[in-house]
């Protein structure tokens, strides 16, 4: 059992807005999201993070993983590999389920680390 998410503030800000941006996600050449509700979180210290909400995401290619890891500002990430026939990318998209109340607007949505696929703000 983790303490007490810390909260946000002047020393660790963390926003959360609306992307103006469509946002296109493709893994292995096939679009496995788009949305034009994406929320883009910026944390102190780490590059901007573009969150999709899961009914805009094509779980089709989506494994769910053992994978947890613990952010004392979010709660537990929770992961999936991305699978398209014989090509995967592992722990390639994380969530926060039941995320921190400073933070509650990313629950639902999905995330994708860069390396692992293309991403698109159009």
């Amino acid at each position: 059992m983790h303490a007490a998410l810390k909260t946000p503030g002047p020393d660790h800000p963390i926003t959360i807005t609306p992307s103006p941006a469509r946002v296109r996600v493709r893994f292995n050449g096939k679009v496995v999201a788009e949305t034009t509700r994406a929320l883009e979180l910026k944390e102190e210290g780490y590059r901007l993070v573009r969150y999709i909400p899961r009914a805009d995401i094509d779980m089709r290619f989506f494994e769910r993983t053992t994978r947890v890891t613990h952010c004392p500002y979010k709660g537990d990430a929770n992961y999936f590999s991305l699978v398209d026939k014989d090509v995967r990318a592992d722990n390639a998209v994380w969530t926060y389920e039941h995320p921190g109340t400073a933070v509650a607007a990313i629950a639902g949505h999905l995330a994708f680390y860069p390396s692992r696929v293309e991403i698109e703000a159009l």
